[in-house]
């Protein structure tokens, strides 16, 4: 997978994706004007190959949403997570909402998935993650997931949880550096349950974590063979698309050059393996990285995270969208819920 310059494709970018282990595009704030031009971007990606390319972005709400204007603004997760312990019912509606309009919009400009959602634990001490959990409570988070996961299936959207298993209670942001788990792996269950929960709620794709659990494995998540083959494919019975997060983020750079993270991650079980902001690194991949078998079956997983249906073509003039906007604009406009003392 991986991203292309501008708002439009350059010459290198076409020659880039027309290279059979190409195979997917994520798309960043930089590649997005407006809905008709990334509709136009991603129409002129799908049209290099057949079978299509797959076109997917990080657009989960709050902080993390790369398309803006002429997109609905999304909550955080933790203003709809905050509601669960007294409004449940609404909680998990709101949510699967969101997912419902968030996938929606998307679909309607040729994306095909977004990695979303995030189910990492609110910990209260990694700041990359922050509001971007819905709650410290593992089963919230898991309830919450699967309404999330839902609505992204209503509208023809298959879901990627991250980060597995878990990047919510590490300091270390793993874009800058290498962050390291020390817990016992018995302590880890609260983080394994929304995967366990979504897994039988049938999941169709996982983002490992650049995060080393030491009681585990030496290597983080993203590269070990112990976490993707041996728990995640093993103990918790996942047949979904497994996705290393971005190989060139710093929480992966300790363990050799692209070539080398490349070989790990896919030797540990990943399927599509993320090259992101660094064009030489996908060089280097394409001229070096010769995998010695294609799996079918990682093959079959990947084309399962192609969106279904048709896109909508104005999701804009549909009243149930309407209605669904409206009340996620209500949520995010209401004040935060302060207690104050009684008289």
């Amino acid at each position: 997978m991986v991203d292309v310059a501008g708002t439009e494709l350059s010459a290198a970018d076409r020659e880039v994706l027309t290279h059979p282990l190409i195979g997917s595009v994520i798309l960043f704030t930089r590649n997005y004007r407006d809905p008709a031009q990334v509709a136009a971007l991603t129409a002129e990606i799908r049209a290099l190959r057949s079978p299509a390319l797959l076109v997917a972005v990080d657009h989960e709400g709050g902080r993390v949403q790369r398309f803006r204007p002429g997109f609905t603004r999304l909550p955080a997760a933790r203003t709809i997570g905050r509601l669960y312990d007294s409004e449940r019912r609404e909680s998990l509606e709101l949510c699967r909402l969101a997912a419902w309009v968030m996938a929606t919009e998307l679909r309607a400009v040729g994306v095909d998935f977004s990695f979303a959602p995030c189910v990492d634990l609110d910990y209260g001490v990694n700041e990359i993650i922050g509001d971007r959990a819905w709650s410290a409570s593992a089963e919230a988070v898991g309830a919450l997931g699967v309404a999330y996961a839902a609505g992204m299936r209503e509208a023809g959207m298959a879901a990627t949880a991250k980060h597995f298993p878990g990047h919510g209670a590490v300091v270390a942001d793993s874009h800058v550096a290498l962050p390291i788990d020390r817990r016992p792996f018995a302590d880890l269950e609260q983080d394994l349950r929304p995967y366990r929960l979504l897994i039988e709620n049938h999941l169709s794709a996982v983002m490992a974590a650049h995060v080393v659990f030491a009681d585990v494995d030496a290597k983080p998540a993203s590269l070990s063979r112990r976490w993707i083959t041996d728990i995640l494919r093993g103990s918790l019975g996942f047949h979904g698309c497994v996705f290393a997060d971005d190989l060139t983020k710093a929480g992966a750079a300790a363990f050799g050059d692209i070539l080398q993270r490349a070989r790990l991650a896919y030797g540990a079980g990943c399927d599509v393996l993320p090259i992101c902001n660094d064009r030489a690194a996908v060089l280097e991949l394409l001229d070096h990285f010769k995998p010695s078998v294609i799996h079918p079956a990682s093959q079959a997983r990947l084309v399962r995270m192609r969106g279904r249906g048709e896109p909508p073509v104005a999701p804009g003039e549909d009243p149930v969208w309407r209605a669904a906007v409206a009340r996620l604009a209500a949520l995010d406009a209401a004040p935060p819920f302060v207690l104050t003392e009684g008289t």
